[in-house]
């Protein structure tokens, strides 16, 4: 399944071959040996590549969360402050607010293993519902899905630019994350109840947008966690906006059955005494609106 999956990620037998350090026809047997299994062809030529054949697709979909859940049952019959805790987060959330917890924490239990991946929030829920993670930081999550929220952190989203650049933030060019981001998601919902067809510029991360916005480029939305030294600097200022700032907590999700790793992350990020103002608040005594 590990050899099916590479091969279905880069779309070619040689490059999935050359990543898991084995021959190009290990890697085919491989696939070959699954189909004849199946009775069902699950990768096609196209062009001058393979593709998934819509089999392969729902194939694909199965082996992602088995391989997660033969990873995620390894580590649940570990003891929790042994084990393994794989942390997925969207970049804002990962520069300004987790790796502070994750410091603490990682003082508090050294013997815990952990990873983390950043990546955009829909990729990150992909992640969590097919358990290649085990515990996600990032805006609310999708309904019907599965996945539940263990505790939030207040955060709001205002939008920025260079001081005086802007007096006007409807003539402005909105700076825009790439798509994926819940960020992005929000700044055109934010135009559509505002009636507004502003210019934009798509700069893929928050980081880059937030440069932009420093060199005068453009306004951008963004989470005020990810401002403090800029407004304390004078490099940002916060355009007022109708509509805004917007709240966005920040949102701790597991599965519906977390790893003891990631409920012990969870215990600790909830508790002041180890995280200070940092800490998450848990989900069933805050009474703040939802996102």
């Amino acid at each position: 399944m590990e050899t099916f999956l590479a091969v279905a990620r880069h779309s070619s037998i040689r490059r999935a071959a050359a990543q898991l350090h084995i021959t190009e026809a290990a890697a085919s047997a491989a696939v070959a040996h699954i189909e004849k299994q199946l009775g069902a062809k699950l990768i096609a030529k196209s062009g001058r590549g393979i593709a998934l054949t819509e089999a392969g697709r729902v194939y694909a979909d199965y082996c992602r969360s088995i391989l997660g859940l033969m990873k995620e049952a390894h580590a649940a019959v570990r003891e929790a402050e042994t084990g393994r805790l794989r942390i997925g987060v969207v970049a804002t959330a990962g520069e300004y607010v987790l790796l502070r917890l994750l410091a603490s924490f990682r003082t508090r239990y050294p013997d815990i293993e952990l990873g983390l991946s950043i990546q955009p929030r829909d990729v990150l829920f992909l992640e969590l519902t097919h358990h290649e993670t085990d515990l996600v930081v990032a805006g609310r999550p999708p309904r019907d899905t599965g996945l539940v929220t263990r505790a939030r952190r207040p955060s709001q989203l205002v939008v920025v630019g260079a001081p005086n650049r802007w007096p006007d933030p409807f003539e402005a060019t909105w700076l825009l994350r790439g798509t994926g981001s819940g960020t992005r998601d929000t700044t055109l919902a934010l135009f559509d109840r505002l009636q507004i067809r502003p210019p934009t510029l798509t700069l893929g991360t928050h980081g880059a947008a937030l440069a932009a916005a420093r060199e005068g480029l453009g306004i951008t939305l963004i989470h005020s966690d990810a401002i403090e030294t800029d407004l304390s600097a004078h490099r940002l200022e916060v355009i007022p906006l109708e509509g805004t700032p917007l709240t966005r907590p920040w949102h701790a999700v597991t599965t519906r059955t977390p790893t003891p790793a990631a409920r012990l992350f969870i215990t600790h990020i909830m508790n002041p005494k180890e995280v200070g103002e940092n800490a998450f608040e848990p989900e069933a005594t805050d009474k703040r609106p939802r996102a």
